[in-house]
């Protein structure tokens, strides 16, 4: 096993629904691959229909693979297996991305989209993220997670910046920055 990096460096993206945190996390996983870096985790690729989203795709940021994560939920539909209020997950993609995960370190550039209630309320969903994340193996790290979470975010990483997306214009002015920051 590779020793932690001590200078690892965590970034919290945060920000509601839709305000572009996962392309946030794509431009910045742009710049690191044009920059040489190595990178890995994973990203939830929303999937749409008409503005809806009514799918999640989980993609393997070293192969590429993806896979199906979730799938809306009906709010009358009883809850079968691993389901938030709006999503109902696939419990084999699951399993592939904490192999996934597992494997993807170390790394220059981790990226773990995202952590919600699953990881930190209900032990369930991507356990091997928070593992990942607490082994430092990476040089830089973006954590995507919704503000509700970010107390327990920083109860356990207080050391973490915090890049808060307010809306899809902010997210380019601020990926543009942070990549010049990290990848020049």
């Amino acid at each position: 096993m590779t020793e932690p990096t001590h200078n690892a460096t965590l970034y919290i993206i945060t920000g509601s629904r839709g305000a572009g945190k996962t392309t946030f996390c794509q431009t910045l996983v742009r710049a690191a691959r044009a920059a040489g870096w190595q990178v890995a985790g994973l990203i939830s690729n929303p999937v749409y229909e008409s503005t809806r989203r009514t799918q999640i795709m989980a993609e393997d940021l070293r192969s590429g693979e993806t896979r199906l994560l979730a799938t809306r939920k009906d709010p009358d539909q009883p809850v079968q297996g691993i389901a938030t209020r709006n999503w109902l997950f696939d419990p084999k993609t699951i399993g592939w991305g904490n192999t996934v995960l597992n494997n993807s370190l170390p790394a220059d550039l981790f990226v773990m989209d995202e952590l919600g209630t699953l990881e930190f309320e209900r032990q369930q969903g991507w356990q091997a993220g928070l593992t990942a994340i607490d082994s430092r193996r990476f040089t830089i790290a973006l954590l995507v997670m919704r503000p509700e979470l970010l107390g327990d975010a920083l109860q356990r990483w207080p050391d973490s910046y915090i890049v808060e997306i307010e809306t899809p214009e902010d997210l380019e002015q601020k990926a543009k920055i942070l990549a010049i920051q990290l990848f020049k």
